[in-house]
């Protein structure tokens, strides 16, 4: 059960994600599926085309009928989900991606109506899969569809404006499936852009495709210093983004606040991990802030049930309601920083503005599974009576974890819902405020381990 994760799927390839497991969660998906097609594609990983083989058995075996997409960047599965094809509009769609996990690590990103597929229905689809017997066998069911082509014609198409602007651009596909795409797009729109390791290879051999990382940023921010204007990296599946100008390595709540200087009193919906500034300057802009749970899947819901105009996650999902479709797409949110450059917004000038706090990164605390979650009931437990040297707390946010804010600044405590960690944050106007709060939660978090 543990490669059901709350997001997606995800697993270490043949020894928990096989032909029995892979064919199970197959057949098992296609009884969840109104409808007959479901569009699959797959990432750069080596084992990706022979897990399309195995889900395509069970789905065939469960009466749908596969689109066949190829390997493509995660954002044109999710569009996929928006486009017919020679008549066809997909059911669902099927993601094969392990995103910026290790090499031997692969997993399926579920969209079913346009909707995530995450949370309880994937636990319970797991527990079916578990119980299961052998899947039947079935004929092939397979039709080839070009979305990759589609979804690029789409950006050109949406960006033509851009054409030919002067901006020298660099960027890193760090060998995921985002040089499938940013080539020709770049290309199309005659954009001077120079691009790194554009050629997806799942066995990443120039450093890990994850730019939340500083280190898997030296490459690109070296050629940056030589002469670029701006710089954008991308995880393995390109539904995060990095934007690197020669001041700032801008995060995605940072980025949000960018994005809507140009929309007209937008909804924006943040997970507990963003910056108290982006919420505090969206509410002076006349914006209508909202803080939400971490988690790609809880974001899209909850753009949904508020018709937000824009959501965020610090580590660099974006994702567009304002003229798209309301999905993380790190390749769409380039072309949509292009657009503000273009607009005469200058990205560095701007944050500039804003007023100055020290953040730590997220620091992430080994536990377990069985733990995680007991430790944060404990640490809530623990704030209804905080020790007598805590530091005087405003009020505490509990939608996903503890957010506490104090009276200068705030300090964050929640469960990962996808590795066996407790991830902590921090954030004051005062760099010694921003110490004693981490001390101060890190002395409560050890009380509850002790406790438990």
């Amino acid at each position: 059960m543990s490669i059901y994760r709350e997001y997606d799927i995800r697993g270490i390839f043949d020894k928990e994600l096989n032909e029995a497991s892979v064919t199970k969660i197959g057949y098992a998906l296609a009884k969840r599926i109104n409808g007959d097609y479901v569009a699959v594609g797959y990432d750069a990983r080596s084992h990706s085309p022979i897990l399309f083989e195995y889900l395509v058995a069970g789905l065939n075996a469960g009466g749908k009928t596969v689109l066949d997409m190829g390997m493509v960047p995660t954002p044109v599965n999710y569009f996929s989900n928006y486009q017919e094809f020679e008549g066809i509009t997909p059911n669902a769609s099927v993601m094969i991606t392990g995103s910026h996990n290790p090499s031997e690590y692969n997993g399926f990103k579920i969209t079913i109506d346009k909707a995530p597929f995450f949370g309880s229905d994937i636990y319970e689809l797991g527990k079916e899969c578990e119980a299961m017997d052998d899947v039947p066998q079935a004929g092939r069911k397979v039709i080839k569809i070009d979305a990759k082509e589609r979804y690029i014609d789409y950006i050109v198409d949406q960006f033509s404006h851009l054409k030919g602007m002067e901006t020298k651009i660099v960027y890193d596909c760090g060998n995921g499936v985002g040089g499938t795409v940013l080539p020709d797009i770049f290309a199309k729109l005659q954009l001077n852009a120079k691009g790194l390791y554009t050629e997806p290879d799942g066995t990443f051999p120039n450093h890990h495709p994850d730019p939340s990382v500083e280190k898997n940023l030296e490459d690109v921010k070296a050629e940056l210093a030589k002469g670029y204007d701006i710089a954008f990296a991308y995880d393995g599946d390109a539904d995060r983004i990095a934007v690197l100008t020669h001041k700032n390595n801008i995060k995605g709540d940072m980025m949000a606040l960018l994005f809507s200087l140009v929309m007209e009193k937008p909804t924006v919906i943040g997970e507990v991990k963003c910056s108290q500034v982006m919420y505090d300057e969206l509410e002076k802009r006349g914006a209508t802030p909202i803080m939400y749970k971490t988690g790609h899947s809880n974001l899209k819901v909850k753009m949904k049930e508020t018709n937000a105009d824009l959501a965020c996650e610090v580590s660099g999902h974006i994702f567009f309601k304002h003229r798209y479709f309301g999905y993380d797409d790190a390749i769409y949110a380039t072309f949509r920083v292009l657009e503000l450059i273009k607009e005469g917004i200058d990205l560095d000038a701007e944050l500039a503005k804003l007023p100055q706090v020290f953040s730590t990164e997220e620091i992430k605390i080994e536990t377990t599974e069985e733990q995680k979650f007991l430790i944060i009931e404990k640490i809530k437990e623990l704030l209804q009576n905080p020790p007598a040297d805590f530091p005087t707390i405003k009020n505490i946010i509990d939608v996903d974890g503890v957010r506490i804010n104090f009276e200068k600044g705030w300090g964050l405590v929640r469960a990962s819902n996808t590795t066996p960690v407790l991830v902590t944050r921090f954030e004051s106007t005062d760099e010694a405020e921003a110490k004693r709060y981490e001390e101060a939660v890190n002395a409560l978090i050890a009380k509850a381990k002790n406790l438990l």
